[in-house]
């Protein structure tokens, strides 16, 4: 909420799962239970072909959500729009070692294939 209003935000450099998608609904639970009703910054990094803001999220704690969400295996480094990002590498990497959230799963499927096998497109 800014000024009243809710304010849509595309978190940079991660990709969550869909909500019919496996853990779509936890990977959004657990973005609310740190952001939902707390004072955050946001700190533009761009803006998307949709005219959305690309951010990286900064919580009341000093934590940056978006490294909270990949570090819990709740979202994917999405490589395509933040390739040099080291810190989201080695979360990724230690999620899926770790099997932690989505990584639990033998073979999850990035959000990005789920989106295009429901468009029915190659």
């Amino acid at each position: 909420m800014r000024e009243g209003k809710a304010v849509k935000v595309q978190l940079h450099g991660i990709d969550c799962p869909e909500k019919k998608q496996p853990y779509g609904t936890k990977a959004k639970r657990f973005t609310s239970d740190r952001a939902f009703r707390n004072e955050v910054e946001v700190r533009i990094k761009d803006t998307d072909r949709y005219g959305r803001i690309v951010s990286v999220v900064i919580l009341s704690d000093g934590k940056n959500l978006n490294w909270e969400i990949v570090g819990a295996g709740m979202a994917w480094w999405y490589r395509r729009y933040a390739p040099d990002d080291g810190m989201l590498e080695r979360l990724e990497a230690g999620a899926r070692a770790e099997k932690r959230g989505l990584w639990a799963d033998k073979n999850p499927i990035p959000p990005w294939e789920w989106r295009k096998m429901q468009r029915g497109g190659p």
